[in-house]
């Protein structure tokens, strides 16, 4: 069994005039990514073998805001580039090349690709995984290779969080 976790970045700025790959988390991003990594942290015991992050500064960010609330130390993100991807494609190859040991795998990412690879690979559809939304998807696979259709065993959104 195989367990992939994919986090949506958080809401980012427009306003700086700065590359699409170097654009900021804007007010609303730091709170629901905080609101979501919170509630995470004490209502489900997540370990990963894993964490990945697409190398763009909002998914970085990110990436740090659910580590430190998920107390794990932010030494443990391995950033790459590939996975500043739009289409799904990219993000695909990632997931398929890890390591057999890696049992529980956690990426941080954008969409569209988020939302194809999670409509594509579980169960439920999801119109739109919104910024710091998170989905985890079980595979009954010993391959990462091997990936196929799974279930999708957690959906939590900023507004599920909101009153």
């Amino acid at each position: 069994m195989r367990k992939l976790t994919l986090i949506r970045h958080a809401k980012s700025s427009w306003e700086h005039d700065v590359v699409d790959h170097e654009r900021p988390l804007n007010t609303r991003g730091f709170k629901d990514a905080a609101l979501v990594s919170k509630n995470l942290s004490k209502k489900y015991d997540l370990k990963f073998d894993k964490i990945l992050s697409s190398d763009a500064v909002r998914a970085r960010t990110t990436a740090n805001i659910f580590m430190d609330h998920l107390g794990i130390d932010e030494e443990h993100i391995n950033l790459s580039y590939k996975l500043y991807d739009f289409a799904g494609r990219d993000l695909f190859e990632v997931i398929k090349e890890c390591d057999n040991n890696i049992n529980s795998l956690l990426i941080f990412g954008h969409n569209h690709a988020i939302t194809a690879f999670v409509n594509t690979y579980g169960d439920v559809h999801i119109d739109n995984v919104p910024t710091s939304g998170v989905v985890s998807i079980e595979f009954d696979i010993i391959d990462w290779n091997e990936l196929k259709k799974g279930k999708t065993v957690l959906t939590l959104f900023p507004r599920d969080l909101k009153e």
